[in-house]
This record gives C-alpha cells, structure tokens and sequence, in this order.
C-alpha cells in the first residue's frame, strides 16, 4: 500500500513540475536581450491588442529608404489598460518613437520598454502592473 501511494504522489509531484515547466517557457523572455536597449523611430502599421500578449507593428524606414516592419511585444489587454494604453492611442499611421529589449537572434522584435508619440505622450506598458 505505501509503495503504491508514494508511485501516486510521484506522479502527481512529476506532473506538476512539468505543466508549471511549460507555463514557464510560454511566458518566458529568454530570446529577448536583458540588458540591451534599441530605439527606433516610426510610422504604426497595426496595434494586435490581444491575449496573452499584444504587439505593436511599427514600419521603420532606413536611411536608403527601405521599410523593416519591427515587432514590439507588450502584455495583453487588461495590463495596458490600466497603463493607459489603448488600440486609439496608436492607431495606423501614428508617428511613434519606440524602446525596447531587441531579440538575441537579431530579429526586428522587441520587448516593448517605451513609446513616445509624435506628440510627445509617453506609454510605458509596465506601469499597468503597479497597484494604485
């Protein structure tokens, strides 16, 4: 009998570790830089303001004149709203100056750090997780 109920709390124990395992490498930002920074300028191609994560699709032209269309990732809904970051904030077309923590394979993606509009409005997407 406590053969058997020990193999239970094994399995059990084991599969814990391995559903808490794979929630952890879905929200995991191992392929961003955590110490580098980028900054570029440009033009709101599309704000994807979903669940579990929402991306800001911003078109950066170069100085030849070529378009890169750069990701920067933020948390879902509910988290940039109390940020004060809605999808009329930055609608398509909207001059933006985007920071953030670019990915380590060189992809034009980054973790959204801060945007400032052409306006001069700054979003941070962080401080939806302060408690007010």
């Amino acid at each position: 009998m406590a053969a058997a109920a020990n193999t239970r709390r094994a399995t059990i124990v084991a599969a814990l570790l391995m559903v808490a395992g794979s929630a952890s490498a879905h929200h995991s930002a191992t392929m961003f830089e955590q110490t580098k920074t980028i900054t570029v300028e440009g033009v709101v191609k599309e704000f994807q303001y979903s669940n579990p994560h929402s991306w800001l699709l911003v078109d950066v032209t170069d100085k030849n004149g070529k378009v890169t269309t750069w990701g920067f990732e933020a948390e879902g809904p509910s988290t940039l709203q109390r940020a004060g970051i809605r999808p009329s904030e930055f609608r398509a077309g909207t001059k933006v100056t985007m920071t953030g923590r670019p990915m380590k394979d060189g992809r034009p993606a980054a973790i959204w750090v801060l945007a400032v509009r052409g306006d001069g409005k700054r979003f941070d997407p962080r401080e939806g997780f302060q408690v007010k």
